[in-house]
Order: C-alpha cells, then sequence, then structure tokens
C-alpha cells in the first residue's frame, strides 16, 4: 500500500480576487509565504518523497513547508481552465451566456471552452500515482485534488462533494491493488519549532 497526501498551495493575489488561476503561473503573496515559513509537514510526512506541480505557487508551497526543492511532475499542473483563466466565478456566473456553472453540476465531462474536464485530468493524474513506489506529498492545485478525491471517494462531480479543501492541510488517500480510500480526516500543518 502506498499512502499519498495532497496539500494544496498558498495563496495567491488571484485566489483572494477570486479569479480562476488554472495554468496561469501565478506566484504566492507575501502574506502566504510568511504564513507558510512557520509550518512544517508532521511526522512522518517530513520524511516522505516529495513532489509539485510546476508551477511556482506549488513549488514553493513545497520549499516552504518541506524544507526541501521538490520533485516536480506536469502531471499534478492544475486542470486547463481555458478562456476562463483569469475571470473570476462570480462574474461568470452571473452570464447566463458564459456556459460556467457550479463545481456540483460538473459530472466528469464538463469542459470550461479551451480547457480540460475533471475527466481528462484523471487519465493524467492515474498512471502518475501508479507510478509512485513510497508514501509521497503531492503540493498541488484544488482541482487536482478535488479529482484524486472524487476518485477515492466515488463523487461523480454531481452533488455536493463529500469532502472539503482547506489550506494547510493534508488529505490522505491510501492507495492499494484492491482500491484506493480517502481517509475522513485531514491532518493539519504543524507550526514550525
Amino acid at each position: 500500500m502506498i499512502r499519498l497526501a495532497l496539500l494544496r498551495h498558498g495563496h495567491t493575489g488571484w485566489n483572494r480576487l477570486g479569479r480562476i488561476q488554472g495554468r496561469t503561473d501565478i506566484a504566492l503573496d507575501e502574506e502566504a509565504r510568511v504564513q507558510l515559513a512557520g509550518l512544517c509537514l508532521p511526522t512522518p510526512w517530513d520524511q516522505a518523497d516529495i513532489v509539485a506541480s510546476p508551477l511556482s505557487r506549488a513549488v514553493e508551497t513545497a520549499k516552504l513547508v518541506s524544507g526541501r526543492t521538490p520533485e516536480t511532475s506536469p502531471a499534478l499542473m492544475e486542470m486547463d481552465w481555458g478562456t476562463w483563466e483569469g475571470k473570476r466565478g462570480v462574474d461568470l456566473i452571473a452570464d447566463p451566456s458564459s456556459g460556467f456553472r457550479d463545481i456540483e453540476h460538473w459530472g466528469w465531462h464538463f469542459r470550461p471552452p479551451g480547457g480540460d474536464s475533471p475527466d481528462i485530468l484523471r487519465r493524467r493524474l492515474l498512471p502518475w500515482v501508479a507510478s509512485l513506489s513510497r508514501d509521497t506529498v503531492a503540493i498541488c492545485h484544488i482541482g487536482v485534488m478535488r479529482v484524486l478525491l472524487a476518485h477515492a471517494t466515488g463523487w461523480g462531480f454531481d452533488g455536493p462533494a463529500p469532502f472539503q479543501i482547506k489550506r494547510n492541510r493534508l488529505y490522505l488517500l491510501e492507495i492499494s491493488p484492491s482500491g484506493w480510500r480517502a481517509l475522513p480526516e485531514p491532518i493539519r500543518l504543524e507550526h514550525r519549532p
């Protein structure tokens, strides 16, 4: 059995403005840097492999909380939001012609114009997960986390999610030949001594 811990990157200016980042490489903001510099991975996750999305917000988060330069994997990049990147979800939902809808009404095959569906992202992520050989912390994006947690829990982007993703917490998956299991409670990052 392999355990995979998922950690969302710290805040960026676009997060705080409610802008969809997708693959746009937006850096952490200064407040996030200060907060993350005071946190660290709890034992035994401080000894696990560290892999990050190649986007700078994930790489910097990984360095701050682990004290190590992570490996990077393009499989962990956020889903491509196409023409919606840089726009605010509240503005898109207010415009009926945009095609935007809440995540609870996506299904696996909903796609932003010119972007990825959750299923496309899942097909990119599953081979990466299958390649893991030891416990790993993946510092990534909310879209990546949603897809992996949905795969583990059986949620199909159809109705309320059975999980809520918060920052500064590790979301744990146990992966074995008999299947995937999402552990019910995330683990908080610890304050650096």
